[in-house]
């Protein structure tokens, strides 16, 4: 596995298993994550590295506080690689510092968003109160993902059979902690809509659950989804 904290470093392993049970952390290395002068991002204030897509094997962090995207080649480089910014849509810099870029997947190929990023943010909303989506590179745009319940967005993931799964989150000192994963059809995603779609999984302190902030499509050998 890959993974980004928080602070701007890279997480990699190898997750071991008992039967289907995931039980260990093996060969874990960190490291620093780079900007294109080779010095750490954090060296530069951009550290609050909060989202991660792949694109085989080219890596692309989404950074919050700076509302910026960086390209990493992973695959050619290894966790040495230095990021090069990419443009991003111009309603994305004006999003809350704190509550921006947590939402990052790239579109599946062979769909009409192929070779697009795909971002939802945290809680930047729209004049609607949506949350407001980013489509970068491509042909770009803006589109919002429904707002319900007070739920924030932490993370989301592309499945198979065309579906974009938001991770949400939310808390109140009345209420406690929710969760909620919702499955959004990827071919309702095109600028200027506003999307939705049903909830899979919802938690909240009656459940064992944590501040749920990351999401990963996983097959296993046995081909279980």
């Amino acid at each position: 596995f890959l993974a980004v904290t928080e602070k701007g470093n890279w997480l990699r392993g190898r997750i071991g298993y008992r039967d289907k049970v995931p039980v260990s952390i093996a060969d874990a290395e960190m490291a620093p994550i780079l900007g294109p002068d080779g010095r750490p991002l954090k060296d530069r204030g951009w550290y609050d590295t909060e989202a991660l897509a792949d694109d085989g094997g080219v890596m692309y962090v989404g950074i919050e506080r700076v509302n910026q995207v960086v390209r990493f080649d992973i695959a050619k480089d290894g966790l040495s690689a230095r990021g090069r910014p990419v443009p991003v849509p111009p309603g994305m810099k004006l999003l809350p510092h704190n509550k921006s870029i947590e939402c990052l997947v790239m579109a599946p190929k062979g769909g009409p968003l192929a070779g697009t990023l795909i971002s939802v943010s945290e809680r930047g909303l729209d004049t609607a109160g949506n949350l407001m989506g980013f489509l970068i590179g491509g042909a770009g745009g803006v589109f919002s993902l429904k707002r319900t319940d007070d739920f924030d967005v932490s993370d989301c993931a592309v499945a198979p059979g065309g579906k974009l799964l938001v991770l949400e989150r939310r808390f109140s000192w009345t209420r406690g902690l929710a969760m909620r994963i919702r499955s959004v059809p990827l071919a309702t995603v095109k600028p200027g809509a506003l999307v939705d779609g049903p909830e899979l999984i919802f938690a909240d302190m009656g459940n064992q659950i944590d501040n749920m902030e990351g999401l990963s499509v996983h097959r296993s050998a046995d081909g279980a989804l």
